[in-house]
């Protein structure tokens, strides 16, 4: 009997492009790789609302997503949108608790209206963001990944990363976060998949160990 492919969908971290990816490589007879990418919300437009959108670009059922950073905070909104075979949630937080005190200030001071967001050109200010203070030293490199420099686009991720308000983790997913996350430094307690050593950016420098557990994380 043939073995069922089961499809996969990967969606990258806020601006950045799914080449992020390009290092997951999963058995071709037993998975299949989808990349997902941002595009340019609504005005107004809510997380959930953008979710529902994204959902359309998922033409199978039964899939596995995964998620990193504000990625992550997409797919756990996705799937109250659609049945999912598995969630994966990485490098991100499981609920607006884990959210880091200086981002948490962003929210209650609705700072997050007034950054400048029109000079991301330079990628400085969104590296810093994203990826943390110490990317600073590979600004070059992380060029490469975050791409989507649409003012409208980044206004609206990071208002809607710091005014998540997922209460409570998802009991289903399955989360994997580094102890050397800069980013989010809170996420590793509760039902968690911690990785030694792991930063923010443990998809790009860490594959490896996702090429090797993902798919029993998976099929399991």
């Amino acid at each position: 009997m043939k073995q069922e492919v089961v499809n996969i969908y990967l969606m990258p971290g806020m601006a950045a492009n799914p080449s992020i990816f390009e290092n997951i490589k999963l058995p071709e007879q037993q998975f299949k790789i989808h990349w997902l990418e941002w595009f340019i919300p609504e005005k107004d437009e809510t997380l959930a609302h953008y979710a529902k959108r994204m959902c359309e670009k998922i033409d199978q059922p039964n899939v596995v997503l995964l998620g990193v950073s504000f990625g992550g905070v997409l797919v756990q909104e996705m799937v109250k949108c659609i049945d999912v075979k598995k969630l994966i949630v990485v490098s991100s937080i499981k609920s607006k608790h884990e959210l880091p005190k200086h981002l948490q200030l962003l929210k209650v001071t609705k700072a997050y209206k007034i950054l400048p967001t029109q000079l991301v050109g330079s990628i400085n200010l969104l590296s810093k963001f994203v990826l943390g203070e110490t990317i600073k030293r590979r600004i070059e490199l992380y060029k490469k990944y975050l791409s989507v420099d649409d003012k409208r686009y980044l206004d609206w991720a990071i208002k809607e990363m710091v005014c998540w308000e997922q209460s409570e983790p998802n009991p289903n997913a399955i989360y994997i976060h580094g102890n050397k996350d800069a980013v989010f430094p809170d996420s590793c307690g509760g039902n968690c998949i911690v990785i030694k050593g792991g930063t923010h950016v443990m998809i790009i420098n860490k594959y490896k160990w996702f090429n090797e557990n993902l798919p029993k994380l998976i099929l399991n």
